[in-house]
């Protein structure tokens, strides 16, 4: 342990937790093992997430599901139009007014029932979006009688992406076909000098081989170098720390390659809005990047960018709507017709059936073809439309967040040269079951990679963070590698709180409240720090100078976040409240960090994670504003060490509380 910038340094490595390896290898000698390894631990990640689901549908009484935001009872339904084809149903309070408070957002998958869904047909949708008094989600199926009676909105499991991965992992141990990867070897990490068996230079096929031009390309010194390292090796990984613009780094390389002919591309990464933000990078480059996924879960102003939309904006669109409409006119004249030319009307009609459905493959053909970067979730790579497409470059943004049989999806569609982009000290995947968690599968492909020797290129200038929030995750997780790209003048303290520091935008305010541990037991929360969180949003929006959506209120527990949010005035909706989780990716102007944890004991639960600790405290650009009690928070030696550096530059806002 040494001291650096006033900050205790310790050993990155040691500092983060590491997962059991019951189970689990970093090198695979054996193919076989690493098939049987991890097709178990994701059937026993899919048995969790079932048994879950199964347990609150028959267990849970309604108020303690609806306490923990995972249902909504007694709600009338109604039909909303259609979106891209597709049934929206809205949903309401029986009586009017607000929905309870729910995690239920755009993207999600809910379970659409009348009273059981255990026991009764159920309807799976999509959440469109939601606001206080309604939720519209878009189904591929109307419930029948959709207007009458009452339903009910559940999460459900998923077992489209465990049914993907165990095909994925099929893929790349199977040497049938023309699936799988030519680096399934190094993958399994089996090369003697795995650093080198990296660097070689990847053998695509059909590459036009124009030289890599970065001419013009917002670009720092740190990320011309990242790419032009990743161009010519067949193995790369990027590490990318907070507000170092991985993904900014990403999308320019995107285009680099398909500039130097070796489109087209396969642009992954775990999350509908980390895909979203890759799209919109490429759009915003002029690169012909096609969006695939279902346009329900894609941002708004990038749907005309989904392959749905470009198919139904297809100009042979009017050959299909044509024959359609001549189908429609036969099938009126059935009832007339008797023998033969009824025989013959039949015919037609299945004529005309295949003839659309083969005019529309040849549309989706003609739209994916002329794509130069496809981009999609890792699961969504898996889907039958790109069974017979193959990507010998494939890209993979925020690579830690993904298990390593999410990462194969996009792999084994036949990649050559692999791109891996995140940052292992954030979070790591998100697993259910703590068995599967501690055989492994929660160690991301990019981390594994990384401890066998595989050489990360780091990012190392940052442009989001004024320099005093910047100085402790620099010291204590990355080696105080990180550089300003922004001055303490581009990122002027916010008015309306008063800082300890005017020149240093950085708080603790200590609430020696007492934490609630909620019915459920899942989750807890902390209505003194929740208070004092509302009286500091409210200083903080007086002056005028911050709007709502400027300013990110991030806690740990979902239990905070829903009394955060309920306690929270109806014209401050703007202003975001969410998981740490929730934020990973995100900034804001100002957050306000509520740590809930109070007790005598010194527990403070998963805050013990400092990937979770690293995540929350970077994504603020002007100001960090930390709630917490400094005497449970002390506990732990990764708290204890910012709270001492708080200390020692004065930043205890006692004033404020007291």
């Amino acid at each position: 342990m040494g001291e650096r910038g006033g900050v205790r340094r310790i050993d990155t490595h040691s500092d983060f937790p590491r997962k059991s390896k019951v189970g689990h290898e970093s090198k695979w000698r054996r193919s076989q093992d690493h098939f049987e390894c991890f097709t178990r631990l994701i059937g026993i990640e899919l048995e969790d997430e079932l048994s879950q689901v199964q347990k609150r549908w028959k267990e849970w009484s309604k108020q303690r599901m609806v306490g923990a935001g995972l249902a909504l009872f007694d709600l009338v339904g109604r039909t909303s139009g259609r979106f891209f084809g597709d049934p929206i149903v809205v949903f309401e309070n029986r009586g009017g007014g607000s929905l309870p408070h729910h995690r239920f957002g755009h993207g999600d998958m809910v379970v659409i029932s009348r009273a059981r869904p255990w026991a009764e047909k159920v309807i799976e949708g999509v959440v469109l979006d939601r606001n206080r008094f309604r939720i519209r989600i878009v189904v591929t199926e109307k419930p029948s009688d959709i207007r009458k009676g009452g339903w009910r909105l559940d999460r459900g499991a998923n077992r489209v992406a465990h049914d993907r991965m165990h095909e994925a992992l099929i893929s790349f141990h199977s040497t049938e076909g023309d699936g799988g990867t030519v680096l399934n070897n190094l993958l399994l990490c089996q090369p003697h000098d795995m650093a080198e068996s990296a660097k070689m230079v990847p053998k695509i096929h059909g590459e036009k081989r124009r030289p890599l031009d970065l001419k013009g390309m917002m670009l720092d010194d740190g990320q011309q170098e990242a790419i032009s390292k990743a161009v010519s090796s067949r193995l790369s990984i990027i590490q990318g720390p907070p507000g170092t613009g991985k993904t900014h780094t990403a999308v320019h390389m995107l285009k680099a390659m398909i500039m130097m002919g070796r489109g087209p591309i396969l642009a992954c990464a775990e999350s509908n809005v980390a895909v979203d933000n890759l799209l919109e990078g490429l759009l915003d480059l002029g690169v012909n990047a096609i969006r695939f996924g279902r346009p329900v879960k894609v941002r708004e102003h990038l749907r005309e960018a989904t392959l749905d939309a470009q198919v139904a904006a297809h100009p042979k669109r009017d050959e299909i709507e044509f024959i359609r409409e001549e189908n429609a006119a036969i099938k009126a004249k059935l009832s007339d017709l008797r023998g033969k030319e009824k025989g013959l009307a039949h015919k037609d009609i299945n004529r005309n059936f295949k003839e659309m459905r083969e005019l529309e493959q040849r549309i989706v053909d003609e739209v994916l073809g002329g794509a130069e970067v496809l981009c999609t979730t890792n699961i969504g790579a898996g889907h039958f439309t790109l069974a017979n497409r193959r990507f010998s470059t494939v890209l993979i943004d925020e690579a830690t967040q993904a298990s390593e049989p999410s990462s194969l999806v996009p792999i084994v569609k036949g990649c050559r040269q692999l791109i891996l982009v995140g940052d292992h000290r954030q979070l790591p995947p998100t697993v259910i079951s703590r068995v599967a968690e501690d055989g492994g599968l929660s160690i991301p492909l990019f981390e594994r990679l990384l401890e066998n020797g595989v050489e990360a290129h780091m990012l190392t200038t940052q442009y989001r963070m004024h320099p005093t929030i910047r100085e402790f995750p620099s010291a204590r997780f990355y080696d105080n590698r990180l550089k300003d790209g922004c001055s303490a003048a581009d990122r002027p303290p916010a008015a309306g709180f008063l800082w300890p520091d005017w020149d240093k935008p950085v708080a603790f305010v200590p609430v020696h409240g007492a934490e609630i541990s909620e019915e459920t037991g899942s989750s807890r929360s902390n209505i003194d720090e929740a208070a004092a969180v509302i009286s500091i949003l409210n200083d903080l929006l007086l002056p005028g100078d911050l709007n709502p959506n400027d300013i990110g209120i991030i806690s740990p527990y979902s239990g905070q976040v829903r009394l955060i949010g309920q306690m929270m005035p109806e014209d401050l909706e703007g202003v975001e409240v969410k998981s740490v989780d929730g934020y990973q990716g995100r900034e804001k102007e100002i957050i306000i960090l509520s740590t809930v944890r109070s007790n005598s004991d010194g527990n403070i639960g998963f805050l013990k994670d400092s990937r979770r600790l690293n995540v929350a405290m970077t994504r603020a650009k002007r100001g960090l504003i930390v709630v917490g009690d400094d005497r449970t928070l002390r506990h732990d030696r990764t708290w204890s060490s910012w709270l001492d550096w708080v200390s020692e530059l004065g930043l205890m806002a006692w004033h404020i509380r007291n």
